[in-house]
């Protein structure tokens, strides 16, 4: 396998692996050296009794672990968040984890300004699903629909929504961009779309599912993102959505609404 980015991710894989392999397994985890650090031995090292590493070769390396001690998974993981009274539940590749991040934290700051009357809302690269719980519980009479290309996030969103007692009332959906929804079918799309990959920034992601908001936003539906302030999107909001305006601003992060033509 290749080394994933996050140490939860890598400790999950490592757990789901010890659990069903055969003793005499050996697990190969190739990565960047700068990429890789000593932590990544010792998660290894919680599943397995042996781990050890390759010398480097075009600057990459292999952690090689054998002897699987199998155990029950530390997976998803729980975090109370009591000043929303929310329980956020994460698989080990969920963004952000059991935390909230920042952007999120500010577009929650405008939910009760979302499209009042809408009918529909859908949560567009929902992660963990905090703003589809959330708005689920703030609204009884709304239908909500989460969806996200990751299985980590669908599972960390499907728990989410259980651990918060609104798993009847929240569609979580293995989605990318919005594809198996028809269009102009919901009334309201929040999005807090992702502007990294790696260590680079890149507007490719968010590009995409703007443009998804526009095509399963019903005329007169509201489109309510977040971004890092850096990036500006409001032009592209406006082309492929509607008229856009800002809803917040501060120095790191840009909340805006954009109404569907």
């Amino acid at each position: 396998m290749q080394a994933p980015k996050s140490l939860d991710a890598l400790r999950e894989i490592a757990e789901s692996v010890a659990a069903v392999a055969a003793p005499d397994v050996t697990v190969l985890v190739g990565g960047r050296v700068k990429h890789m650090t000593r932590t990544m031995n010792d998660v290894l090292g919680d599943s397995f009794a042996d781990v050890s590493a390759t010398l480097a070769r075009q600057k990459s390396r292999v952690l090689v672990a054998r002897g699987p001690k199998p155990g029950a998974s530390s997976f998803p993981r729980r975090q109370e968040h009591p000043d929303l009274g929310l329980t956020l539940c994460a698989h080990g590749a969920a963004f952000a984890g059991t935390k909230i991040d920042v952007g999120t934290r500010t577009l929650l700051g405008a939910l009760d300004q979302m499209a009042p009357d809408a009918a529909t809302a859908l949560d567009l690269g929902c992660g963990t699903a905090v703003l589809a719980v959330l708005l689920a519980r703030a609204r009884p009479s709304l239908e909500v629909l989460a969806a996200d290309q990751s299985a980590a996030a669908v599972a960390s969103a499907r728990a989410t929504a259980e651990a918060n007692g609104v798993v009847d009332r929240i569609r979580v959906v293995r989605d990318d961009a919005a594809d198996s929804f028809p269009g102009a079918s919901v009334d309201l799309v929040v999005c807090n779309p992702p502007f990294h990959v790696g260590a680079a920034v890149v507007t490719t992601a968010a590009d995409r599912l703007f443009a998804a908001a526009g095509r399963v936003l019903r005329p007169g539906g509201e489109l309510w993102t977040v971004y890092n302030s850096a990036l500006r999107y409001k032009p592209a909001l406006a082309r492929v959505v509607g008229p856009t305006r800002v809803v917040e601003q501060t120095p790191k992060f840009t909340v805006t609404v954009s109404t569907r033509r």
